[in-house]
């Protein structure tokens, strides 16, 4: 069976002389939490989209579990990889609505049980989603992406706007949610500039600095 992750060969975005990837080339596995680290402009956000196809390379390759991103449905794709941006959107409707968005036949026991996932109770089913906290909205827009069951999540730092609070339930839930002897197992690449968050949450570390792959660590 084809490993899990993600193959990046020479992978180069952007003008040759304003390069937001520089002939990168990285395995990155769907296990576990990878964290992208660097400073801003680093390439990190770049390389995410590319994991996703909102953004597509230059020069080199992107692979997923063996295939080339550019051969594979994008829908198809995307609900395998899914992903959770800096800002939490929702649409006008319950929390229960939004859900739905991404899977419509789900009845209202598996929608408390995503819920469940990270850590919103039963009574946020028929809650306004507009009027919910930063943190919760954050909170309906993971479970959101997590309706499709994904192999892997990749996040660009979803807790950058959040208070500490709001913070520490997505880490935890997020951490549960990759355990390797859980029920969900699933894999994370998330961005990150805090250097306590990576520690916290990091099985391994991909740091990028003006494009290009400075360091990896832990466990890669």
């Amino acid at each position: 069976m084809t490993e899990r992750r993600f193959e990046l060969r020479g992978v180069s975005v952007g003008a040759s002389d304003q390069r937001r990837l520089d002939n990168v080339s990285v395995d990155i596995s769907a296990s576990g939490i990878t964290v992208l680290a660097g400073p801003s402009g680093a390439g990190k956000s770049t390389l995410l989209r590319l994991l996703n196809r909102l953004d597509v390379p230059d020069q080199g390759s992107v692979r997923w579990q063996g295939s080339d991103l550019d051969e594979l449905d994008v829908l198809a794709h995307r609900r395998q990889v899914g992903m959770v941006f800096q800002k939490p959107t929702a649409v006008p409707g319950t929390v229960a609505d939004n859900l739905r968005l991404a899977a419509p036949a789900m009845d209202d026991d598996a929608v408390v049980e995503l819920l469940d996932t990270v850590a919103l109770d039963a009574g946020f089913l028929n809650r306004n989603a507009l009027e919910l906290s930063g943190g919760e909205r954050q909170r309906v827009c993971l479970a959101r992406t997590l309706a499709t069951n994904p192999i892997v999540v990749l996040a660009d730092e979803p807790t950058s706007s959040l208070d500490p609070d709001a913070t520490a339930i997505i880490e935890a839930s997020v951490q549960r949610l990759a355990d390797p002897t859980g029920r969900h197992r699933v894999g994370w690449v998330w961005v990150s500039h805090d250097a306590e968050q990576t520690e916290r949450l990091a099985s391994r570390v991909i740091a990028l600095d003006g494009g290009r792959i400075s360091s990896r660590g832990l466990d890669d």
